[in-house]
């Protein structure tokens, strides 16, 4: 079950609860009896998936990086339209 935090708007006391998705919310403060509201907390955000990384991003082999056509490091000539190396095929 998730801990919900809440604050009183009158006493400024905040305390945490055990409770289920399904249940009220608190609207009571237990110290002074005043109106609370849940406290919302930032999320952490994982990307474990592919595609966040630059190493999920890496060009197939037997295709030629346009940076080094552009450099001249690769005959223009080797290379077709869609950037595969006729060489190696």
């Amino acid at each position: 079950m998730p801990i919900y935090e809440y604050e009183c708007r009158a006493c400024g006391a905040r305390f945490e609860r055990r409770q289920s998705v399904h249940d009220e919310p608190v609207k009571e403060c237990p110290r002074c009896r005043g109106h609370v509201r849940r406290v919302i907390h930032p999320v952490g955000v994982i990307f474990n998936a592919p595609g966040f990384y630059i190493t999920d991003s890496r060009p197939k082999a037997g295709t030629v990086d346009k940076e080094k056509v552009d450099k001249g490091e690769v005959d223009k000539g080797k290379v077709d339209k869609a950037g595969v190396d006729k060489e190696k095929e």
